[in-house]
């Protein structure tokens, strides 16, 4: 090994390029994933499942893939629809902008490319949502273009691979893994869908961050980080984030007839877009809008608190709730919903589960 570098000499990094895609392929066939729904999709149901799994698990998005396509069959459907009905049908995915992003994507391939997806890298990122991976992706499955994708798992599998030490955040030290990651590219656009699903799965089923399955791994013999006991450290692991704390409080406001007050959450923020008790920063302001609302201060009810994570957020929220007898409208984006409608209104998850602890 190059002392000064930290990465592997000349004849090793050449024997590595023509390995691994052999290696890999043969390996996906035999013990990769397979059988995945979006397994031999076209590209609407290959961009989907990209969507879905972006900073989200497999197992999640197999419960979620299914009634998408159901739903929204074709990209012309999922353009027409109502972002309301995309956001309902996304609830509890998480990281809401990659469905407005979605429905964003859908209205531009039938407006931009005649509603069929473009077959190149480069026309695809031009998709709202669509980064330089997740277009390398869709190229790869749907096209067989030869395109890499470099996301959390492929970065790992490269810097234990060849023995990169470098800042994930940095720019620079991401040019250097996407150019590793061209070099290892397979000849034959044949090969490109097992490729790429055998990266992904290398990295999810094997080269796993914490306790790699090194054994069991095609690369064993020609890793450079299991040769030098560098497995653990590499790579370098992220700074991690403070966890901020942040407490909501939530006005559970009901008229006589159960119908409760739900507010449309801005397009930015927490659960943007979905369907929300009315939320609030401060005691203060939630009793000034009691108030408004035609409800006294003094009748709110304090339920038990709830707690909920975001990824650099710890929400402590406080429902406040009440029977308002003769309740004042207020403007929108407030509007009252019927227990019957709420199934058509998309809710984040911490708020689904409030309302199931409620009606128990």
């Amino acid at each position: 090994m190059n002392a000064v570098s930290g990465c592997l000499a000349p004849a090793d990094a050449d024997t590595v390029r023509r390995e691994f895609a052999p290696r890999l392929i043969r390996w996906q066939r035999r013990h990769g994933r397979h059988g995945l729904p979006w397994q031999g999709a076209d590209a609407y149901g290959v961009w989907l499942s990209e969507i879905m799994l972006q900073q989200t698990q497999v197992a999640t998005v197999l419960d979620y893939y299914p009634r998408f396509r159901s739903a929204f069959p074709d990209v012309a459907s999922l353009a027409a629809a109502p972002e309301d009905e995309v956001l309902r049908l996304w609830a509890g995915l998480g990281y809401y902008s990659r469905a407005r992003n979605l429905h964003k994507a859908a209205a531009q391939v039938s407006r931009d490319f005649g509603g069929r997806f473009p077959a190149e890298r480069s026309e695809l990122e031009k998709l709202a949502g669509v980064g330089r991976s997740t277009a390398a992706a869709i190229a790869a499955f749907a096209f067989g273009r030869r395109e890499t994708i470099l996301d959390g798992n492929v970065k790992r599998v490269l810097c234990r691979l060849f023995a990169l030490d470098g800042d994930p955040a940095d720019k620079a030290f991401e040019r250097q893994l996407w150019q590793h990651a061209e070099q290892l590219l397979p000849p034959a656009a044949a090969d490109m869908a097992a490729y790429t699903q055998g990266l992904m799965d290398l990295g999810a089923t094997v080269c796993r961050r914490s306790k790699p399955d090194c054994a069991a791994c095609p690369m064993h013999d020609i890793c450079a980080a299991r040769r030098d006991g560098r497995t653990a450290e590499l790579p370098r692991k992220k700074s991690t984030a403070a966890v901020k704390q942040q407490t909501l409080y939530w006005l559970d406001l009901r008229r006589a007839d159960g119908s409760l007050l739900l507010a449309k959450r801005p397009p930015k923020g927490i659960w943007a877009g979905l369907y929300c008790l009315p939320s609030f920063d401060s005691l203060a302001a939630a009793h000034a809008f009691a108030e408004q609302c035609g409800c006294p201060a003094a009748a709110l009810h304090e339920e038990i608190p709830l707690t909920h994570r975001l990824t650099h957020r710890l929400l402590e929220i406080i429902p406040l709730s009440a029977r308002i007898r003769q309740p004042e409208t207020p403007a929108a984006p407030y509007q009252w919903v019927s227990p019957a409608q709420l199934p058509d209104y998309g809710l984040p998850k911490p708020l689904e589960r409030y309302l199931q602890h409620q009606a128990a």
